[in-house]
């Protein structure tokens, strides 16, 4: 797809329409992670170092259409500020001349766009409206590209548009790893559920050559061929689909790997009494919660063989001790194959981002999305709104 980055735009004297991802978790009226607003910084320093000021749009929260004190991007004021380095002009209601009476350097701040419920619904109105800001619109929020919004899809195709460094990097990563990757191409997807997954499955049993699947959605898996896997979390109705899935990746040629081997508890618990047992052996009183050392193994050849890794989802139970021992160490080996440079390793969703940074392996992948909903759509070889507008 082809889409402009801010090297090939003029934004001297410009002002720059800039949505960006600050929906930050706040305790006691304070940021208490600041990740989402330290990587905007890039972007908004290349405009400002370009001649033209940054305009930034953002959601924050679920208002629902109405202005809620409690939900104002106000609140963020003090890490943006600290993050740049410089102050921040908060605007409540903007319009085109409070803009231009600012001076080129300023950095301002739009109140919540989704104050109104013309945002949502991609309100032609709104989408207009937001245009009369500025001269250039930029978009670096990737983690929202998913939502066709007024600020994400709809102002886009009303002004010269281009992706910030942020969804620039976001996009490069990902097309890296699905679009035109390094081969072989391994995929983990691990998680609870089949069912909240089929069209990523789907996709990419087309798109690599080894699927690693763990979590509760391997004993799904485990079931559709016949092993009895206890009172493990199991969607027994997803079975017939499970089957389908493996039928395809025959077709297609792409290796299934589930475990072979599995620890086993009678109770949810840290630190409860467990063992390691074949995987057609689970006792039927007891619970499957990791993969055991011998699917690790076999995991990590997969990663040995592999160019190119992208990883959705932990392999078991990795809250709660000793269940995170399987995603630990498959991702300690993904990370070190990355630092060797034998390996492309990209990962993304919520769930995936705490068990990596548990494992102390975060920082060693070659790129990691914070960007839940979009990440896994892009996976699933959906179009984003976000995206595409920007063509």
């Amino acid at each position: 797809m082809a889409w402009k980055t801010l090297d090939a735009m003029d934004l001297n004297g410009k002002r720059v329409l800039t949505r960006v991802d600050i929906n930050v978790p706040v305790e006691n009226g304070t940021v208490t992670d600041a990740t989402r607003i330290e990587r905007i910084v890039p972007t908004i320093t290349d405009i400002l170092a370009k001649g033209g000021t940054p305009i930034l749009l953002a959601h924050f929260g679920r208002p629902k259409g109405q202005p809620n004190p409690d939900m104002s991007l106000r609140i963020t004021l003090p890490a943006l500020e600290a993050a740049l380095g410089r102050p921040v002009t908060f605007i409540d209601r903007p319009d085109r001349a409070q803009i231009d009476a600012l001076p080129m350097d300023a950095v301002v701040l739009v109140e919540n766009t989704r104050f109104t419920p013309m945002e949502e619904k991609n309100d032609p109105q709104m989408a207009q409206f937001l245009a009369s800001l500025g001269d250039v619109y930029c978009n670096d929020a990737f983690s929202a590209a998913h939502r066709a919004h007024a600020s994400t899809e709809g102002v886009a195709h009303l002004l010269p548009s281009c992706a910030g460094r942020l969804m620039e990097a976001e996009l490069k990563a990902l097309e890296a790893a699905l679009g035109a990757p390094q081969r072989p191409v391994v995929a983990v997807v691990g998680g609870a559920k089949v069912s909240t997954k089929l069209d990523l499955l789907g996709n990419l049993v087309d798109k690599v050559d080894i699927l690693v699947i763990g979590g509760g959605m391997a004993n799904t898996f485990l079931a559709a061929q016949g092993i009895d896997v206890g009172k493990s979390l199991c969607e027994h109705d997803m079975t017939p689909t499970a089957k389908k899935i493996a039928e395809k990746a025959a077709a297609k040629g792409c290796e299934i790997l589930l475990p072979t081997d599995v620890v086993v508890a009678r109770e949810f618990k840290a630190n409860a009494a467990n063992e390691t047992v074949a995987a057609d052996t689970c006792p039927a009183d007891a619970m499957i919660l990791d993969a055991g050392p011998a699917s690790v193994e076999a995991i990590t050849a997969a990663f040995a063989r592999a160019k190119t890794l992208i990883w959705n989802g932990p392999l078991g139970a990795f809250e709660i001790e000793p269940f995170d021992t399987a995603t630990n160490a498959a991702a300690a080996a993904a990370a070190e194959a990355t630092k060797a440079g034998t390996l492309i390793s990209v990962a993304g969703g919520g769930d995936t981002v705490a068990a990596l940074n548990k494992a102390g392996a975060a920082e060693s992948f070659t790129y990691i999305s914070t960007a839940g909903g979009a990440f896994l759509e892009w996976m699933e070889g959906k179009t984003l709104p976000g995206v595409a507008a920007l063509g």
